[in-house]
């Protein structure tokens, strides 16, 4: 590792799924990362999410004294903004801040566009939690207040800004984000990260608004797997109604007639891939 940006960007990927302990039926703090960094032994048990940032950039080599060391985001902000490397654009390999003077969470900037960054944090959760569970892959529209800022480690290429004003930056990427990637990792990218708004009658809509795609996928699977079992049920029922009827009752032509008025109902149900809007 030589604490360049790709080394920020897999190092933070690689801890994706992990959790923090759980306890009394409850999720407690309890990680890793504060014991592994010198300094933040005493922060096991508190928020981690900035502890976390300072345990990647440790670990992909950055040199010390290029990096904040602190479990409070808040002072976070406070080192960066004293460096003159604060900045309100994204950056890949920056360090993100979140909430009111950014002291509510904290994470790392693999990837943005114009719209949207993309990002790994400790700490959260599914639906984006400032405390949350474990290590998770997010997707935050870079235009949201929740956004504060950005402070921009000096890597040794330079840094793959947005911001038009920054001196130490370049168009070009120097790296590529994807390297060291597997499969797996681009899997999880797209398929793991919460984007879709849930359907509004989810049983957690309340408490899990926002659905990985391919929790979306299996909710409408499941959606329609439950029509056709209704629709083989009823077939059924039509069925053994026809032979209790009698024999002047053509039992095939009914079931046909039924089938085909359920076939062309379940036709006409709309599945809205992109989630039900304003929930």
């Amino acid at each position: 590792m030589t604490g360049s940006a790709g080394d920020v960007i897999r190092v933070a990927k690689s801890q994706v799924g992990y959790h923090e302990g759980y306890s009394g039926g409850h999720w407690n703090n309890n990680q890793k990362y504060s014991a592994a960094v010198p300094g933040l032994e005493w922060s096991n048990y508190q928020a981690w999410c900035a502890t976390f940032c300072a345990w990647v950039f440790q670990e992909a080599g950055m040199p010390k004294g290029s990096y904040p060391v602190t479990a409070s985001c808040a002072l976070g902000v406070s080192w960066w903004k004293q460096q003159n490397r604060f900045s309100e654009y994204p950056a890949i390999g920056a360090q993100v801040f979140f909430g009111p003077g950014g002291g509510s969470h904290t994470g790392l900037v693999y990837a943005y566009d114009s719209d949207f960054i993309y990002t790994v944090e400790g700490n959260t959760n599914s639906s984006g939690s400032a405390e949350g569970d474990g290590v998770y892959l997010k997707k935050r529209a870079r235009r949201d207040t929740y956004v504060y800022g950005y402070g921009y480690p000096t890597y040794p290429s330079g840094i793959v800004t947005a911001d038009p004003a920054w001196k130490n930056s370049t168009t070009a990427p120097q790296e590529d984000p994807l390297a060291g990637m597997t499969k797996q990792d681009i899997f999880d990218a797209v398929w793991k990260t919460d984007a879709i708004a849930a359907p509004a009658d989810a049983a957690d809509v309340k408490t899990n608004p926002n659905w990985q795609p391919q929790s979306y996928l299996k909710g409408i699977d499941q959606r329609l797997q439950k029509l056709l079992t209704q629709e083989a049920a009823q077939s059924a029922a039509i069925s053994k109604l026809a032979q209790l009827i009698g024999s002047d009752v053509d039992t095939a032509q009914v079931v046909a007639a039924v089938q085909a008025a359920i076939k062309d109902a379940v036709v006409k149900v709309s599945v809205d891939v992109n989630g039900p809007q304003g929930a």
